[in-house]
């Protein structure tokens, strides 16, 4: 990922951050045929290994695990982004030399990708991933409130994925290469948009 030094996220509570909140991931993985992707829901357990390991499953009609893998794997995890118009650069009324950018934050995990298809580590990981997500809601719904027997003809649909993360970048892009006026501009701009995403970059920006 090209990241240029203002640009760079190398707070791993940061990453960390960002890893959990995003709800869809893509694992992207080098094969002789070319790179395959899938977007999937990827969870990190934290306390395996110095910066975790990632778990989650694809479909087993899915390619993308049959075909031998060249090097590490790679989970791209987005987090908020918002386009930046240059309408809210006070720069733009001095001298005019400004033009659109889109801010974000991004991680890349990278490691060596295993697939399995064990039913009871297959279990694990559906039901560990089920629980984060229905986790918040009034009345989550749990694995085991669908019959046994339905729950593993699902599992044999599936290939579970564990990859130990060996690296991670960063990158945050939130304004920092303007200065601190045109910073306030883009802040109060996302800031009064109708977007949830455009808000939370807002909340981003420094000051």
């Amino acid at each position: 990922m090209y990241t240029p030094p203002a640009f760079r996220d190398d707070d791993k509570d940061s990453l960390m951050a960002t890893i959990r909140a995003a709800r869809l991931a893509n694992l992207v993985t080098a094969t002789a045929d070319g790179p395959l992707a899938t977007p999937l829901p990827l969870f990190l357990d934290e306390t395996e290994g110095e910066h975790g390991v990632i778990h989650g499953h694809l479909a087993r009609a899915n390619p993308q695990w049959r075909v031998p893998a060249i090097g590490d794997g790679l989970a791209i995890f987005m987090g908020p982004d918002a386009y930046v118009t240059p309408a809210w650069y006070p720069t733009k009324q001095e001298t005019g030399k400004v033009v659109p950018t889109w801010n974000y934050a991004a991680v890349h995990a990278y490691g060596p990708v295993e697939f399995f298809d064990d039913a009871d580590r297959l279990l694990e990981v559906v039901t560990r991933l089920t629980n984060l997500h229905e986790g918040a809601r009034a009345a989550p719904w749990a694995v085991s409130d669908a019959p046994p027997d339905f729950i593993q003809s699902q599992l044999r649909g599936i290939v579970g994925l564990r990859m130990p993360v060996i690296r991670l970048e960063g990158k945050r892009k939130m304004s920092q290469n303007r200065n601190a006026a045109d910073r306030a501009g883009v802040t109060a701009g996302l800031a009064a948009s109708e977007r949830p995403s455009d808000r939370e970059v807002s909340a981003l920006i420094p000051s």
